[in-house]
Parts: C-alpha cells; structure tokens; sequence
C-alpha cells in the first residue's frame, strides 16, 4: 500500500523545514494536511492516494496549455538529451529572448535568471545603477518575490502567514522602499530610482488597475526621471498574447518575467529598453550573473508554449473564463452567499462574503475579505469535491488552456455544495 497524504508531509517534515518548500504549500492559511503530486494532465493532477483533482493552482500561472503538453514534454526531451546545462551561450536563450521581444512592443533585450524573485531583484539592481538614486516605490499587497528589499506589505503567502514582511529582514534593507496604496498615483521626488508595480495585481487575489493607475505611473515616472517596472511574473503573456503593457497601452521601462516562459520550469527574466539593458555587465557596472541562467530545457519549454499560443486563444481562454466567473457568482448565490469573481482576460479572482460588497480596489479591501473566515471551509469542501484551489484566498484561480467548457461546466455542481458547506460553518 503506497503512502498517504499525511505520511508523506510527516516524511517531508523531518527533512524539509515545514515539510514544503515555498511557504503557502503548508496550507497553514486553510488547515489540514496538504496533498502531494505525483503527476499532472492537461487540467488535472493525481496525488500520491491516486486522488485526481480539478487543478485551478496550475503552478500558480505556468502551465498556460495545462500539465504535461505534448509538445512541451516533446520539446524537453529532445532538449535534455542534448544536456541540461553548460554554463555557456546555448541557441535556446537566443531564441527565447527573439520571441519575447518581436511579441512586446518596446522591449529590446531580456536577461534569463532563474526565477521572477531574481528577476525583480535584478531589475531594481538596474535601475538603481542606472538612475543613481537609491528608493523605490513599490504597492502594499504586492508581492514581487522574497528579496530583503521588497518584502514588505507583500501579498500572497506573506499575508497568508499574516507576516509584516520577515525576520532577518533588517531596517536598512528596506530603508530605501516606500510602500504606496495600490490604484493611487504617489508624489514622487528625484530621490525615486523606479516605481515597481504589478499592473494588475494578482498575488492580493485579484484586483485590477484603475483606468487612470498605469497611465499616472508612467506620467509620474517621467516627470521626476524615474523608471518604471511592470512585475508580469503572471501577467506576462498570460493575460494577453503581449502581456499587461500591451493590453493597457501603457509601456515600462523595464519588465519582469517568470511563470509562461518557462513552460513549467524554473525560469525568470527581465528586460527593456536597449539603453537600460547596456548598463548591465559585461559591457556596463551594474552587475547580475547567475550560472543556470538562460537554461537550455527552461528556454525550450518556454519557447514552445511561447510558438504554441496564438492571439486568438487569449480570446477564446478570456471568454471562457468570464462565461465560468459568472456561473461562480451564480454557483455560490445558491447557498446563500455572495461571491464577487472579477475576471481582467484570463486572470480569475474570487471573492466570497456573507453581505453584498464592492470589489476591492487596494489590499485593505482585499484584507477584509480574505480574512472573513469563509474561505477555509470553502477549500477544504471543494477539495473533497476532486477542485483543488490555491490554499489560500490571497490567490487567484488559474484556468489553463486545457481546462474545456465542459470541465468548467463540472465544477460549478462541486462550487455550490461547497458554498452551501462554508454557509453552515461557524
């Protein structure tokens, strides 16, 4: 008889510290013990039980075509029997970095790192060396990866755990960071280095920009000589075949990129204007290396998604996932609760309350929600259902390309059971 759920988190337990390896994993937000993947198909993963789950979590964004596509498990096993790292230029990063730049408009050069939070770190790094200022602005409930410096008021699993930030983070690694109000334009001064932002956030669950928001950044950017960062760790060619600057119309000067490009794998980059690039080393002082960077099975997988992904299938995901946001609202209402589930393309919040209420627009509305006690009950029945969703209400939903109408359609039975559960809870 193979191991359970709950031996393999005590298995994990005396090796692992919290038996996970990124925090919100625990499900220390919801309670109880978390599941354990053994595998993943299209829109669906098995645990080590042989339980099979309707997968809303997705990794958190990456799978865009769903678990184990063929032409990505394709691409990767050509790719590793070529070798999976030399520490040296491969053509795999070049061609990445071709297609990311032909697809965003004012994006001339990327930089490969491993991962969005030395992706974000990096860019800041940029911008820094290459304005010679030193603060930067970033949005309470924003999460842009675990550096020192942007911790604070971070969303996702930092507010799960209800952490201000972190210990061993001391006073002076965030000295240089002011934390403004999402969706409000904040004075700057020429003291500012860059404004970092996700231009929608989606790590506080989702709330979308303001129509002024982006458009007063870049304009408050421009008046004092700052640069302006887009976070698109998920927003980047997930919300639209271009990303987020593409579907506002408003243009960073840097971008930060993690999740789709990787096709599943560990990857992160950023980017912008070939004169902001220039200063990076070799050819200028500000320095950044990282010896897996530009990795020829990540740059593979994420070309391939990349090469895979038409325009028109944003539209049709965009659809379907507002046809499915709409059943949510009606699925919940059934059992006497009232769910707000905003949707910005295919990105899919979800909100879920007792009384009527506005969607929020920054994290303190977000806050008031999330913690109304309603969500736990909430995940844990639709678990039981086979609707496995991200353990926390901080997160959104993810619907991937392989997640069909009629999957869709199965869940809203499960939402409504579930809702009905979470109405009756104390």
């Amino acid at each position: 008889m193979s191991p359970t759920n709950e031996e393999w988190f005590a298995r994990a337990r005396r090796v692992i510290p919290g038996g996970v390896d990124s925090p919100v994993r625990s499900f220390a937000a919801v309670g109880g013990t978390p599941y354990t993947v053994v595998s993943g198909q299209g829109a669906f993963v098995e645990d080590v039980e042989g339980r099979r789950y309707l997968d809303f979590v997705q990794s958190y964004g990456a799978s865009l075509l769903g678990h184990a596509h063929p032409a990505v498990v394709a691409a990767l096993r050509e790719a590793v029997a070529r070798g999976t790292t030399f520490g040296a230029p491969t053509p795999g990063e070049v061609r990445l970095a071709e297609l990311m730049t032909t697809r965003v408009p004012g994006l001339e050069q990327v930089r490969f790192v491993s991962s969005g939070t030395e992706a974000v770190m990096s860019a800041v790094r940029l911008a820094r060396g290459v304005t010679g200022r030193r603060r930067v602005v970033k949005f309470d409930g924003c999460y842009h990866g675990h550096s020192d410096a942007l911790l604070v008021a971070g969303g996702s699993g930092v507010a799960q755990l209800g952490l201000p930030g972190s210990a061993g983070v001391t006073a002076g690694a965030v000295a240089d960071t002011v934390v403004g109000t999402y969706n409000q334009v904040p004075e700057l001064d020429e003291s500012v280095a860059a404004v970092l932002v996700e231009p929608v956030a989606a790590n506080m669950n989702l709330v979308a920009p303001d129509p002024g928001f982006l458009p007063g950044l870049r304009a408050a950017c421009d008046h004092v000589g700052a640069l302006l960062i887009f976070d698109e760790v998920i927003t980047g060619f997930r919300l639209d075949w271009a990303g987020a600057s593409a579907h506002y119309g408003v243009t960073p000067d840097l971008w930060c990129y993690g999740k789709v490009i990787g096709g599943g794998l560990p990857i992160g980059a950023f980017g912008g204007r070939a004169d902001v690039l220039e200063a990076l080393a070799p050819e200028g002082p500000v320095y950044q290396a990282g010896t897996l960077s530009g990795n020829p099975v990540a740059t593979a997988a994420g070309s391939t998604v990349l090469e895979t992904v038409a325009p028109a299938d944003y539209q049709d995901l965009g659809g379907r996932v507002a046809r499915f946001a709409a059943g949510l609202e009606e699925a919940v209402a059934s059992a006497g609760l009232v769910a707000r589930a905003p949707v910005v393309g295919p990105l899919l919040g979800l909100y879920l309350s007792r009384e009527p209420f506005d969607l929020p627009t920054s994290f303190a509305g977000v806050r008031a929600l999330a913690d109304n006690g309603l969500y736990r009950p909430f995940f844990h029945a639709l678990l039981d259902r086979g609707v496995a969703l991200a353990p926390g209400a901080y997160e959104i939903l993810f619907v991937s390309l392989a997640h069909e109408e009629t999957l869709l359609d199965s869940a809203l039975t499960a939402v409504a059971e579930a809702a009905r559960v979470a109405a009756t809870a104390s």
